[in-house]
């Protein structure tokens, strides 16, 4: 999260580079900044799994003259943003969530007056930035606030919580509130990330007491210059919170949220097939951390389990054509075979997963779960090339069966065909992002599916209606599975979950978590279908996006100023748009001062809970 401020006259409707240390002389020789925080608050409150998180900013600009000052906050992917408001001299204008069209042609009418407008889209690691940027007038004053809204996924036994903080100035009123409020009870809490340091250690406060916690993490001015991730220009980091609660069964308010995560189920064998992309876009750093992955991943392979190792580029290469038990012995030699995988060839991924799928359907085992793992960096330009064609040979051959995950290496791999892919036969696609730790990227998603304790989970709920996705073919150890849904007639008494107990959570949010949860599975089916029933699921999209303001693939938030202003226009980015772009909105506003508003009394305040040292 940071600050640029920007020359207002020069390069109208372009941001230009930060300026590190603009700083100014007045006539006697003394030193002013151009802008300073006043204030930077972050409040995040989780309630059943369901995090909403508000970051406020007041910055003044300190100059004689006006400047353009930029609001720059990164994101969680899986979040909507439901609410952007910017209060500027007494003035207050409000994001509204409007369809692709109505942004658009709004947008379009900006640019045909001549006044400066943005649609651009960001896709991060786990991360995507939202920025805007606003004129201030001489010696005024800009609030920002930025509301987002998301449901934890549980993963490796946790829930995590991921606050990014980058002012780009040290800030002296600094504070991030964390409250979780978990009815069933919370079994512990913790605070890591890169902000969690040595030098921080008293920065950050933590409080637990049964079904509540807090985390407040109020650092100094000096702090923020002095630590890890510190600087002149402040803080540049994450924290990362977290928990994981205890599990009851409780319904109420119309909805239910339904979290199944049993801990004492024993695992299943697995039979696995890794499927390697050796082709020639794999070579250098892709190809030596793969390696480095596969042989970490080999050796967490347990005794019971079976498995099999391919690399391909326009051939396939075995280390052995049918599935092996996971003995020393052969674990060995499966380690030298993926030492000493070459990069070569271009890439036949048809016959590659073909290949896997044919070796686990020639492999089945009572009481064993099977998956087939894809990992590959470019397009098919090898054999069959069609990406609908390979969707139709890989769903014939998988048959349902058993999942495939894919795993895309690098942005220049066509990600949306894996994804779909993937979701067509029960699996998912994840990026690999070609950082230092690939390597460790790819152990961590290994480490999600490593240890199957159920397959093909159905989950029944009589007197439940308007249910999430209710079928799995596969639970996985330290995961959850999560249903959501309206209760017929809100009569709990005919309301009756047909699983193991386990624990849903209530407290007057559940029909944002059914709403938040119910438009994201429809965008994942929307991404499978054609036609009058992709058309069919798109308008439910819409209309939940719109009725529950969550700016989605399909809604753009807009905001909306007084006749003659600039109109900006945010759009929900996709995975695999263009690496280095932002969601981004730009824009000038008249500074009319509204008389009986101002700074902090017009903040809204979504969420009361205790706060230390307040």
């Amino acid at each position: 999260m940071f600050f640029k401020v920007l020359k207002a006259k020069e390069n109208k409707g372009v941001l230009r580079s930060i300026l590190k240390a603009d700083k100014r002389r007045d006539l006697s020789g003394m030193e002013h900044d151009m802008t300073f925080s006043r204030f930077f608050h972050i409040n995040s409150t989780v309630i059943g799994r369901y995090a909403t998180t508000v970051i406020t900013s007041r910055v003044a600009n300190r100059m004689n003259e006006s400047k353009e000052i930029e609001f720059h906050v990164q994101i969680p992917k899986n979040a909507f943003i439901s609410k952007f408001r910017m209060f500027i001299d007494g003035q207050v204008y409000d994001g509204v969530v409007k369809t692709k069209e109505q942004a658009q042609q709004q947008y379009t009418q900006a640019v045909s007056r001549g006044e400066s407008a943005g649609i651009v889209s960001s896709v991060g690691r786990t991360m995507e930035e939202f920025k805007t940027s606003v004129t201030v007038a001489a010696h005024k004053k800009v609030t920002f606030e930025l509301t987002y809204e998301e449901l934890l996924k549980r993963t490796r036994g946790k829930y995590e919580l991921q606050i990014h903080t980058r002012p780009m100035q040290p800030v002296k009123d600094f504070k991030v509130d964390v409250y979780i409020y978990e009815k069933a009870g919370i079994s512990f809490i913790d605070v890591k990330g890169g902000l969690s340091t040595k030098a921080l250690a008293n920065a950050i406060t933590k409080t637990h007491a049964d079904n509540k916690a807090w985390v407040y993490f109020y650092p100094t001015v000096d702090q923020q210059k002095t630590c890890d991730s510190c600087g002149e220009q402040g803080m540049n980091g994450d924290l990362v919170i977290v928990y994981d609660q205890l599990y009851v069964n409780i319904t109420s308010d119309g909805y239910f949220v339904h979290h199944f995560a049993p801990s004492s189920l024993p695992r299943i064998p697995k039979n696995i097939v890794f499927i390697i992309d050796q082709s020639g876009s794999m070579s250098g750093r892709k190809m030596e951390q793969t390696r480095i992955a596969l042989v970490h991943i080999l050796n967490d392979l347990a005794g019971d389990d079976f498995f099999g190792v391919i690399s391909f580029d326009s051939q396939i290469f075995h280390w052995k054509r049918e599935l092996v038990q996971a003995t020393s012995v052969n674990l060995e030699e499966a380690k030298e075979f993926a030492r000493n995988i070459m990069e070569r060839g271009a890439t036949d991924i048809n016959a590659a997963v073909l290949e896997g799928a044919r070796m686990l359907n020639a492999h089945p085992r009572e009481g064993s779960a099977s998956i087939l793992i894809l990992l590959t960096d470019g397009d098919p330009t090898s054999g069959v090339t069609n990406f609908e064609i390979i969707q139709s040979n890989v769903r014939r051959a998988i048959a349902g069966k058993f999942p495939l995950y894919c795993l895309g290496f690098g942005f220049d791999v066509k990600f949306e065909f894996l994804e779909k892919m993937s979701l067509e036969n029960n699996g998912v696609a994840r990026r690999i992002y070609e950082d230092s730790d690939a390597d460790v990227q790819l152990k961590g998603f290994y480490e999600e599916v490593a240890t199957p304790l159920l397959t093909d989970v159905t989950m029944i709920y009589l007197g439940g209606t308007n249910l999430t996705q209710t079928n799995f073919s596969q639970y996985y150890n330290g995961s959850e599975i999560v249903v959501a849904g309206e209760i017929m007639d809100n009569d709990i008494e005919t309301f009756s979950p047909q699983v193991p107990s386990t624990g849903t959570v209530t407290v007057g949010l559940l029909q944002r978590v059914w709403a938040y949860l119910t438009v994201k599975q429809l965008l994942e089916k929307e991404l499978l279908l054609s036609g009058a029933e992709k058309e069919k699921v798109k308008k439910e999209v819409l209309e939940l996006s719109l009725k529950y303001s969550f700016v989605t693939p399909l809604t753009s938030m807009v905001v909306t100023k007084p006749e003659g202003e600039k109109t900006q226009v945010l759009h929900k980015p996709k995975e695999g748009g263009a690496r280095k772009s932002q969601m981004h909105m730009h824009f000038n506003p008249m500074l009319a001062p509204t008389p009986g508003l101002h700074g902090r009394d017009a903040i809204l305040k979504l969420f009361h809970h205790p706060s230390r040292g307040q």
